[in-house]
């Protein structure tokens, strides 16, 4: 929690925060969760990811200006509980990291950061030794195992990953990060769940998220989410929940209880995305300016992009549960409840 002026500053956006959502106002307080795209460039072409599709081909490539992310920053302190330096690119790539998290840490010591990693960088170790007593989280993403994982991971080496996953394990040991696992279910890995939470066991990792997959930039049919309503899907999910409980792991997973709709997305009101080059976007799903942005936070400032008309509208639809056409193939959108 911040201290002094800093504190009465944040307690006053909470209740604005508040106040708003009472009213059913299209307008936002100052964001309690953002995420900066620090580069959309990586090493790697996994076929679960956006930006090997259609938009991903368009789209400008580059990295974050380090003044640009000060900037953002510091309109958004101390308003801010939890920023994720992570989004469609490999953010290790990102030469300034350390200077992007030493900045966060010099202007606001409790704020949450979040970093995501595909483990496939040479020099990871040393990138995260640098930073392990400064951050909280380090996600790395693994889409199965063996062959499965480099069949998915393309450009991958999973004997490279694995070695590089305990380099991390054992460059945050006793320091302030955890590390954790995210895995991309879907059809061609779900046999794999298993394998994930016992290999996050094995190596000490104590939280793993499963997560579906999400095809709205890519160029699958919805059809791929009736996979989830199968009974193969059910039956393995539910016998590996189990398998998390009695190893101790910490396991998450979609949310497949509410039902459908765009009113079910959380990201018109938080967890907001900046791309490398300024733009705020609806999603990480689909972080494309080119296809829609709500003005560049670079140039306006945040708050004006967050309150701007464009994002007005956006959110009076979600108050209305009406989808947008933007997010028609969105896994929240198609995903219907599942009985379990």
């Amino acid at each position: 929690m911040p201290r002094g002026i800093n504190l009465v500053k944040y307690l006053a956006n909470k209740f604005h925060h508040y106040l708003l959502r009472l009213k059913k106002s299209s307008k936002v307080a100052y964001p309690s969760a953002i995420m900066f795209e620090l580069t959309n460039l990586c090493n790697l072409k996994c076929i679960t990811c956006a930006r090997e599709y259609k938009l991903g081909a368009e789209m400008n490539k580059g990295f974050l200006k380090f003044d640009a992310f000060k900037k953002i920053f510091d309109e958004l302190n101390p308003y801010v509980d939890s920023i994720g330096l992570t989004g469609l690119g490999e953010t290790l790539l990102y030469k300034q990291l350390t200077d992007v998290v030493d900045y966060i840490r010099s202007r606001n010591k409790g704020v949450i950061i979040f970093i995501s990693t595909n483990a496939h960088l040479p020099d990871t170790e040393d990138i995260i030794s640098s930073i392990a007593d400064k951050i909280d989280t380090v996600q790395i993403s693994i889409d199965g195992t063996g062959d499965v994982h480099n069949s998915i991971r393309r450009g991958g080496d999973y004997s490279f990953f694995i070695a590089n996953t305990q380099k991390i394990i054992d460059a945050v040991k006793g320091l302030r990060a955890d590390v954790m696992f995210n895995m991309v279910v879907f059809e061609e890995n779900y046999r794999q769940m298993a394998e994930v939470v016992m290999l996050a066991e094995r190596l000490g990792v104590k939280s793993v998220f499963f997560n579906t997959m999400n095809i709205l930039s890519t160029d699958w049919d919805t059809q791929r989410y009736e996979f989830y309503h199968t009974d193969s899907f059910i039956d393995e999910l539910s016998r590996v929940e189990d398998l998390a409980i009695k190893s101790g792991i910490e396991l998450t997973t979609f949310d497949f209880t509410t039902p459908h709709g765009f009113r079910k997305c959380g990201f018109p009101w938080n967890h907001f995305y900046i791309t490398w080059d300024g733009f705020l976007v609806p999603c990480c799903a689909k972080p494309f300016p080119l296809e829609m942005n709500f003005g560049n936070a670079f140039k306006v400032g945040l708050q004006n992009c967050l309150n701007s008309a464009s994002y007005r509208n956006f959110r009076n639809l979600w108050y209305k549960n009406i989808t947008p056409d933007f997010c028609e193939n969105c896994h929240t959108i198609n995903l219907k409840a599942v009985n379990k």
